[in-house]
């Protein structure tokens, strides 16, 4: 697998603006009308694939497998939130981002993650075998 195309420096964006849908009462992580945590989570993978997904040979996609992040300022409804990932390191097949969240006024998040890449065939072979009538 030539994963030669995924440079340490890449970065990747997403962002949203904080609609009811993404807070926290309404994905049921808690009771306080701001952006909840698992949406900002959401908004990071979103950016580390937007770095990477692109450049993947055929057949490949990668996968979340680690996430060490904090989220340490609410952002209330309305508010714009962009999340950045920047590739800092290819390991194998393992890529490891580090990430950022900001609304329109701070930082909101930041951490690391972690996305192993595989072959598309071969993972739904593995998925498959889990839901098979065991004998």
């Amino acid at each position: 697998m030539d994963l030669s195309k995924l440079r340490v420096g890449l970065i990747g964006r997403a962002e949203l603006v904080v609609a009811d849908a993404h807070t926290a009462p309404k994905v049921g992580s808690g009771r306080v009308a701001v952006l909840a945590t698992p949406v900002m989570i959401n908004l990071i993978e979103a950016a580390a694939l937007a770095a990477c997904e692109e450049l993947l040979p055929p057949g490949h996609q990668s996968l979340g497998i680690h996430l060490d992040v904090r989220h340490f300022a609410a952002t209330p409804v309305g508010m714009r939130v962009e999340a950045t990932a920047e590739l800092v390191a290819v390991d194998k097949r393992t890529l490891t981002f580090r990430v950022e969240a900001r609304d329109e006024r701070e930082v909101i998040g930041d951490g690391t993650h972690q996305r192993v890449v595989v072959n598309v065939a071969r993972f739904d072979e593995r998925v498959q075998t889990k839901i098979a009538p065991q004998t």
